[in-house]
């Protein structure tokens, strides 16, 4: 018999963009500057991802993946990572699977005195258009079913939501699957499948290592 937890589901969203699509360009409601930063902006990084110290943002340099951010008088006011590479799905602990030319945005957030500015959307408007001039051709997005505002800044840079991701919890394993969203073409619903499940409509994974076992 099988026993599951009291709320055993928790979903999010994979949002995609091909970059051949025409984009809007969001600009923000303050004044402010977007540039790709480096390890030189490691401390104030930390700082605003309320981190200890610079460690964590150091080692993610280190592998290759990028940040970019927004400024208003020259405070750091929001940032967000992109992965060019295999990238954990925050909380959910899925991994998602990049091929040539795609990259995943993710752990994006804005300074608390400068949300509700458009920030967040400006920013991923700058990414879209850092990552259209190196010839990427399509980017992903995660968000938690619960998080309607990023859902919102995310759908007016341009993004489409194709597929929800479940995870139910049985005893100790998780059970994931992947649904396309309602009118959202075969094809990339495949793709967010092969990304996200390798192809399979659903996998299960052990609770305390995250590695499939059957």
């Amino acid at each position: 018999m099988e026993s599951v937890e009291a709320d055993p589901r928790r979903s999010g969203t994979i949002w995609m963009l091909n970059l051949d699509w025409p984009t809007p360009n969001v600009a923000p409601l303050i004044p402010a500057t977007f540039a790709r930063i480096g390890p030189e902006a490691a401390e104030m990084l930390a700082r605003a991802m309320g981190l200890l110290d610079s460690t964590a943002v150091g080692q993610r340099f280190e592998a290759g993946r990028r940040c970019y951010a927004a400024w208003v008088e020259g405070a750091l006011a929001a940032y967000g990572w992109v992965s060019f590479e295999d990238e954990e799905i925050g909380e959910m602990r899925v991994r998602i699977r990049l091929t040539p030319g795609e990259a995943y945005i993710w752990d994006c957030a804005t300074v608390t005195a400068y949300r509700r500015c458009r920030l967040y959307t400006a920013l991923l408007t700058h990414i879209i258009g850092e990552m259209r001039a190196e010839g990427l051709c399509r980017l992903w997005i995660g968000t938690d079913q619960e998080n309607v505002v990023s859902q919102q800044g995310i759908a007016r840079a341009g993004f489409l939501s194709v597929a929800d991701l479940v995870v139910t919890w049985v005893v100790a394993m998780r059970k994931l699957w992947v649904g396309g969203r309602p009118g959202v073409p075969d094809e990339w619903v495949s793709d967010a499948r092969r990304a996200l499940l390798g192809d399979r409509d659903q996998v299960w994974l052990n609770a305390l290592s995250a590695k499939e076992v059957g």
